[in-house]
Protein backbone atom coordinates (compact mmCIF):
# COMPACT_ATOMS: atom_id res chain seq x y z
CA UNK A 1 0.00 0.00 0.00
CA UNK A 2 1.23 3.54 -0.67
CA UNK A 3 0.28 6.03 2.12
CA UNK A 4 -1.61 8.42 1.68
CA UNK A 5 -0.95 12.16 2.12
CA UNK A 6 -2.77 11.59 5.38
CA UNK A 7 -1.43 8.76 5.97
CA UNK A 8 2.03 10.08 6.11
CA UNK A 9 1.47 12.94 8.34
CA UNK A 10 -0.40 11.24 11.05
CA UNK A 11 2.14 8.22 11.02
CA UNK A 12 5.11 10.18 10.96
CA UNK A 13 4.08 12.60 13.89
CA UNK A 14 2.95 9.66 15.65
CA UNK A 15 5.90 7.98 15.18
CA UNK A 16 8.10 10.99 16.38
CA UNK A 17 6.07 11.76 19.23
CA UNK A 18 6.18 7.77 20.71
CA UNK A 19 8.98 7.61 19.55
CA UNK A 20 9.05 4.44 18.38
CA UNK A 21 12.40 2.41 17.62
CA UNK A 22 14.14 1.63 14.51
CA UNK A 23 13.18 -2.11 14.58
CA UNK A 24 9.32 -1.29 15.44
CA UNK A 25 9.62 1.18 12.19
CA UNK A 26 11.14 -1.83 9.65
CA UNK A 27 8.36 -3.93 10.80
CA UNK A 28 5.85 -1.64 10.20
CA UNK A 29 7.18 -0.51 7.06
CA UNK A 30 7.19 -3.92 5.80
CA UNK A 31 3.78 -4.73 7.05
CA UNK A 32 2.77 -1.55 5.49
CA UNK A 33 3.90 -2.38 1.45
CA UNK A 34 2.27 -5.77 2.14
CA UNK A 35 -1.11 -4.37 2.78
CA UNK A 36 -3.44 -3.80 -0.41
CA UNK A 37 -4.87 -0.56 -1.73
CA UNK A 38 -8.41 -1.88 -1.41
CA UNK A 39 -8.94 -1.74 2.69
CA UNK A 40 -12.01 -3.88 2.19
CA UNK A 41 -9.99 -6.69 1.15
CA UNK A 42 -8.36 -6.02 4.78
CA UNK A 43 -11.39 -5.14 7.28
CA UNK A 44 -13.59 -7.95 5.31
CA UNK A 45 -10.42 -11.08 6.03
CA UNK A 46 -9.12 -10.22 9.74
CA UNK A 47 -11.35 -11.89 12.75
CA UNK A 48 -12.69 -10.24 15.02
CA UNK A 49 -13.83 -10.22 19.17
CA UNK A 50 -17.42 -9.06 19.60
CA UNK A 51 -16.62 -7.66 22.68
CA UNK A 52 -13.03 -5.39 21.46
CA UNK A 53 -9.84 -6.19 20.03
CA UNK A 54 -7.83 -2.78 20.18
CA UNK A 55 -8.11 -0.37 23.03
CA UNK A 56 -9.97 3.09 22.66
CA UNK A 57 -11.30 4.14 25.55
CA UNK A 58 -9.85 4.64 29.56
CA UNK A 59 -11.82 3.56 32.17
CA UNK A 60 -12.93 7.24 32.89
CA UNK A 61 -14.40 7.67 29.39
CA UNK A 62 -16.08 4.19 30.65
CA UNK A 63 -17.62 5.44 33.62
CA UNK A 64 -18.62 9.01 32.29
CA UNK A 65 -20.81 7.00 29.63
CA UNK A 66 -22.40 5.58 31.75
CA UNK A 67 -22.78 7.92 34.86
CA UNK A 68 -24.78 10.26 31.19
CA UNK A 69 -26.79 7.77 29.67
CA UNK A 70 -28.08 6.48 33.00
CA UNK A 71 -29.35 9.59 34.20
CA UNK A 72 -30.10 11.11 30.72
CA UNK A 73 -33.02 8.32 30.35
CA UNK A 74 -34.12 8.17 33.97
CA UNK A 75 -34.55 12.53 33.03
CA UNK A 76 -36.92 11.91 30.74
CA UNK A 77 -38.82 8.94 31.76
CA UNK A 78 -38.81 11.29 35.41
CA UNK A 79 -39.05 14.77 33.84
CA UNK A 80 -42.04 14.39 30.89
CA UNK A 81 -44.02 13.13 33.43
CA UNK A 82 -43.77 16.49 35.57
CA UNK A 83 -44.57 18.24 32.09
CA UNK A 84 -47.42 16.48 31.41
CA UNK A 85 -48.42 15.86 34.51
CA UNK A 86 -52.22 15.42 34.18
CA UNK A 87 -51.91 13.77 30.74
CA UNK A 88 -53.57 10.17 31.18
CA UNK A 89 -50.51 7.87 31.19
CA UNK A 90 -48.42 10.34 33.89
CA UNK A 91 -50.84 10.11 36.65
CA UNK A 92 -50.12 6.84 37.27
CA UNK A 93 -46.70 7.10 36.49
CA UNK A 94 -46.38 9.87 39.06
CA UNK A 95 -48.69 7.80 41.54
CA UNK A 96 -46.35 4.66 40.89
CA UNK A 97 -43.47 6.88 42.22
CA UNK A 98 -45.57 8.62 45.17
CA UNK A 99 -46.90 11.59 43.73
CA UNK A 100 -45.59 14.46 41.41
CA UNK A 101 -43.79 16.12 44.18
CA UNK A 102 -41.63 13.02 44.53
CA UNK A 103 -41.23 12.57 40.97
CA UNK A 104 -39.73 16.48 40.98
CA UNK A 105 -37.41 15.12 43.61
CA UNK A 106 -35.76 11.90 42.02
CA UNK A 107 -35.76 14.33 38.80
CA UNK A 108 -33.49 17.03 40.47
CA UNK A 109 -31.28 14.43 42.34
CA UNK A 110 -30.76 12.70 38.84
CA UNK A 111 -30.16 15.82 37.66
CA UNK A 112 -27.54 16.67 39.72
CA UNK A 113 -25.34 13.43 39.22
CA UNK A 114 -25.75 14.69 35.15
CA UNK A 115 -24.04 17.44 36.00
CA UNK A 116 -21.25 15.87 38.16
CA UNK A 117 -20.70 13.70 35.40
CA UNK A 118 -20.38 16.35 33.50
CA UNK A 119 -17.93 18.17 35.20
CA UNK A 120 -16.28 15.02 35.61
CA UNK A 121 -15.75 14.15 31.84
CA UNK A 122 -14.83 17.79 31.32
CA UNK A 123 -11.68 17.54 34.10
CA UNK A 124 -10.74 14.62 32.26
CA UNK A 125 -10.53 15.72 28.64
CA UNK A 126 -9.09 19.05 29.99
CA UNK A 127 -6.62 17.02 32.01
CA UNK A 128 -5.98 14.41 29.90
CA UNK A 129 -5.12 17.03 26.94
CA UNK A 130 -2.96 19.39 28.78
CA UNK A 131 -0.90 16.23 30.27
CA UNK A 132 -0.82 15.29 26.64
CA UNK A 133 0.54 18.69 25.52
CA UNK A 134 3.26 18.57 28.45
CA UNK A 135 4.40 15.04 27.16
CA UNK A 136 4.90 16.82 23.68
CA UNK A 137 1.87 13.69 22.44
CA UNK A 138 -1.03 15.98 21.69
CA UNK A 139 -2.21 15.53 18.44
CA UNK A 140 -5.20 17.24 16.79
CA UNK A 141 -6.45 15.11 14.27
CA UNK A 142 -6.99 12.58 16.98
CA UNK A 143 -9.16 14.77 19.55
CA UNK A 144 -12.68 14.86 19.00
CA UNK A 145 -12.45 18.60 17.63
CA UNK A 146 -13.59 19.38 14.55
CA UNK A 147 -10.87 19.85 11.60
CA UNK A 148 -10.82 21.21 8.18
CA UNK A 149 -10.03 17.26 7.42
CA UNK A 150 -13.82 16.18 8.71
CA UNK A 151 -15.77 18.36 6.15
CA UNK A 152 -13.59 16.22 3.24
CA UNK A 153 -14.50 13.03 5.03
CA UNK A 154 -17.75 13.92 5.32
CA UNK A 155 -18.08 14.66 1.07
CA UNK A 156 -15.71 11.48 0.04
CA UNK A 157 -18.14 9.35 2.37
CA UNK A 158 -21.31 10.52 0.91
CA UNK A 159 -19.57 9.66 -2.39
CA UNK A 160 -18.76 6.42 -1.38
CA UNK A 161 -21.94 5.64 -0.54
CA UNK A 162 -23.03 7.12 -3.92
CA UNK A 163 -21.20 4.62 -5.56
CA UNK A 164 -18.61 7.20 -6.80
CA UNK A 165 -15.26 5.76 -4.64
CA UNK A 166 -13.90 2.49 -3.76
CA UNK A 167 -13.04 3.18 -0.45
CA UNK A 168 -14.18 4.92 2.17
CA UNK A 169 -12.07 7.83 3.41
CA UNK A 170 -9.44 7.10 5.80
CA UNK A 171 -11.52 8.16 8.86
CA UNK A 172 -9.45 9.00 12.25
CA UNK A 173 -9.81 8.03 16.02
CA UNK A 174 -13.01 10.21 15.57
CA UNK A 175 -14.99 10.48 12.69
CA UNK A 176 -16.83 13.55 11.72
CA UNK A 177 -20.70 11.58 12.26
CA UNK A 178 -19.08 11.20 16.32
CA UNK A 179 -18.05 14.67 16.48
CA UNK A 180 -21.59 16.21 15.39
CA UNK A 181 -23.18 13.53 17.62
CA UNK A 182 -20.70 14.76 20.94
CA UNK A 183 -21.39 18.57 20.06
CA UNK A 184 -24.74 17.73 19.34
CA UNK A 185 -25.20 16.23 22.70
CA UNK A 186 -22.99 18.37 24.77
CA UNK A 187 -25.12 21.74 23.56
CA UNK A 188 -27.95 19.82 24.65
CA UNK A 189 -26.85 19.51 27.64
CA UNK A 190 -25.83 22.99 28.20
CA UNK A 191 -29.43 24.08 27.21
CA UNK A 192 -30.91 21.28 29.98
CA UNK A 193 -28.48 22.75 32.83
CA UNK A 194 -29.84 26.37 32.02
CA UNK A 195 -32.89 25.79 31.35
CA UNK A 196 -33.42 23.33 34.45
CA UNK A 197 -31.37 26.21 36.87
CA UNK A 198 -33.69 28.82 35.39
CA UNK A 199 -37.10 26.32 37.38
CA UNK A 200 -34.72 26.02 40.31
CA UNK A 201 -32.68 29.51 40.97
CA UNK A 202 -35.17 32.06 39.47
CA UNK A 203 -34.19 34.66 41.17
CA UNK A 204 -30.46 34.09 40.46
CA UNK A 205 -31.27 34.40 36.69
CA UNK A 206 -33.70 37.83 37.36
CA UNK A 207 -30.71 39.52 39.20
CA UNK A 208 -28.31 38.92 36.71
CA UNK A 209 -30.58 39.62 33.57
CA UNK A 210 -32.13 42.99 32.71
CA UNK A 211 -35.85 42.72 33.53
CA UNK A 212 -37.01 43.52 30.05
CA UNK A 213 -35.10 40.48 29.11
CA UNK A 214 -35.74 38.26 32.56
CA UNK A 215 -39.38 37.31 32.07
CA UNK A 216 -39.00 35.93 28.41
CA UNK A 217 -35.88 33.88 28.92
CA UNK A 218 -37.68 32.26 31.51
CA UNK A 219 -40.31 31.55 29.12
CA UNK A 220 -38.12 30.43 26.82
CA UNK A 221 -36.65 28.23 29.26
CA UNK A 222 -39.76 26.78 29.95
CA UNK A 223 -40.26 25.75 26.51
CA UNK A 224 -36.90 24.61 25.91
CA UNK A 225 -36.31 21.77 28.50
CA UNK A 226 -39.12 19.68 27.79
CA UNK A 227 -38.69 20.09 24.35
CA UNK A 228 -35.23 19.35 24.30
CA UNK A 229 -35.13 16.72 26.42
CA UNK A 230 -37.71 15.13 23.88
CA UNK A 231 -35.74 16.01 20.78
CA UNK A 232 -32.54 14.02 22.64
CA UNK A 233 -34.67 11.17 23.12
CA UNK A 234 -35.12 10.85 19.67
CA UNK A 235 -31.90 11.14 18.54
CA UNK A 236 -30.69 8.88 21.00
CA UNK A 237 -33.09 6.43 20.16
CA UNK A 238 -33.12 6.41 16.13
CA UNK A 239 -29.55 7.88 15.11
CA UNK A 240 -27.04 6.75 18.13
CA UNK A 241 -28.70 3.34 19.11
CA UNK A 242 -28.77 2.86 15.26
CA UNK A 243 -25.57 3.84 13.82
CA UNK A 244 -23.43 2.09 17.45
CA UNK A 245 -25.41 -1.21 18.21
CA UNK A 246 -28.28 -1.68 15.86
CA UNK A 247 -26.36 -1.11 12.61
CA UNK A 248 -25.56 -4.16 10.38
CA UNK A 249 -21.88 -5.11 12.27
CA UNK A 250 -22.88 -4.03 14.94
CA UNK A 251 -25.96 -5.54 15.91
CA UNK A 252 -27.24 -6.45 18.46
CA UNK A 253 -24.69 -4.50 20.49
CA UNK A 254 -20.76 -3.03 20.26
CA UNK A 255 -19.15 -3.57 23.45
CA UNK A 256 -16.74 -0.64 23.48
CA UNK A 257 -18.64 1.09 25.75
CA UNK A 258 -18.07 -1.10 28.43
CA UNK A 259 -15.03 -3.17 27.43
CA UNK A 260 -13.43 0.66 26.37
CA UNK A 261 -12.04 -1.67 22.91
CA UNK A 262 -13.30 -1.20 19.69
CA UNK A 263 -13.18 -4.20 17.10
CA UNK A 264 -10.75 -4.79 14.45
CA UNK A 265 -13.06 -4.70 11.93
CA UNK A 266 -14.84 -1.51 12.66
CA UNK A 267 -11.58 0.24 13.08
CA UNK A 268 -9.78 -0.83 9.74
CA UNK A 269 -12.90 0.44 7.82
CA UNK A 270 -13.83 3.86 9.91
CA UNK A 271 -10.64 4.76 11.38
CA UNK A 272 -7.83 3.77 9.27
CA UNK A 273 -5.21 6.49 10.80
CA UNK A 274 -5.53 5.12 14.26
CA UNK A 275 -5.17 1.36 13.13
CA UNK A 276 -2.45 2.81 11.63
CA UNK A 277 -1.19 3.84 14.57
CA UNK A 278 -1.84 0.61 16.31
CA UNK A 279 0.43 -1.13 13.80
CA UNK A 280 2.79 0.83 14.77
CA UNK A 281 2.88 0.66 18.65
CA UNK A 282 1.67 -2.87 18.95
CA UNK A 283 3.64 -5.68 17.53
CA UNK A 284 1.55 -8.56 18.30
CA UNK A 285 -1.20 -6.58 15.67
CA UNK A 286 1.93 -6.35 13.28
CA UNK A 287 2.34 -10.12 13.49
CA UNK A 288 -1.41 -10.98 12.99
CA UNK A 289 -2.18 -8.83 10.46
CA UNK A 290 1.17 -10.08 8.19
CA UNK A 291 -0.22 -13.72 9.25
CA UNK A 292 -3.65 -12.53 7.21
CA UNK A 293 -2.07 -10.92 4.65
CA UNK A 294 -0.23 -14.04 3.76
CA UNK A 295 -3.20 -17.00 4.41
CA UNK A 296 -5.47 -14.82 2.54
CA UNK A 297 -2.77 -14.05 -1.06
CA UNK A 298 -3.67 -10.48 -0.02
CA UNK A 299 -0.01 -9.03 -0.32
CA UNK A 300 -0.12 -6.37 -2.49
CA UNK A 301 1.58 -7.18 -5.70
CA UNK A 302 3.33 -3.70 -5.58
CA UNK A 303 4.89 -4.43 -2.48
CA UNK A 304 8.22 -3.55 -3.38
CA UNK A 305 7.37 -0.26 -5.14
CA UNK A 306 5.10 0.47 -2.70
CA UNK A 307 7.76 0.31 -0.09
CA UNK A 308 9.96 2.72 -2.01
CA UNK A 309 7.23 5.42 -2.07
CA UNK A 310 6.33 5.41 1.77
CA UNK A 311 9.21 7.57 2.21
CA UNK A 312 8.19 8.55 5.49
CA UNK A 313 9.91 5.65 6.99
CA UNK A 314 13.42 6.93 6.05
CA UNK A 315 12.87 9.93 6.94
CA UNK A 316 11.95 8.65 10.79
CA UNK A 317 14.95 6.81 10.75
CA UNK A 318 17.30 9.66 10.00
CA UNK A 319 15.47 11.40 12.81
CA UNK A 320 16.23 8.62 15.41
CA UNK A 321 19.66 8.95 13.86
CA UNK A 322 20.11 12.39 14.60
CA UNK A 323 18.29 12.17 17.71
CA UNK A 324 21.07 9.51 18.48
CA UNK A 325 23.67 12.01 17.43
CA UNK A 326 22.18 14.87 19.26
CA UNK A 327 22.33 12.94 22.72
CA UNK A 328 25.88 11.33 22.43
CA UNK A 329 26.87 15.03 21.81
CA UNK A 330 24.90 16.36 25.11
CA UNK A 331 26.48 13.27 27.43
CA UNK A 332 30.47 14.06 26.06
CA UNK A 333 29.91 17.76 26.45
CA UNK A 334 27.94 17.02 30.22
CA UNK A 335 31.53 14.67 30.88
CA UNK A 336 33.27 17.52 30.28
CA UNK A 337 31.61 19.98 32.43
CA UNK A 338 31.63 17.57 35.44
Amino acid sequence: MKLSNDANKVLGTFLRQYKIPTEDVNDLEEIVSMMPEDRKQIYKNVQSNPVGDLFRYSVHIRIQHLLTFTTFLLLAFTGLPIHYNDAFWAVPFNDLLGGVEVTRVIHRTLATWMVLSMVYHLFTVIGGTLQKMVEGKFDIGRSILPILKDARDFAADMAYFAGQRDNRPEMDKFMYKQKIHYFAAAFGNIVMVISGSSFLFPEFWNSILPPDIASHFQEMMRLSHPHEALLALLVIAFWHWYNVHLAPGRFPMQWTFLTGKLTREHQIEEHFLEYLRCLASLPEERSYLREVLVSKGLVSATKEIDARQNFLFDQHRQWIKEQTELGAQGDVLEDRQS
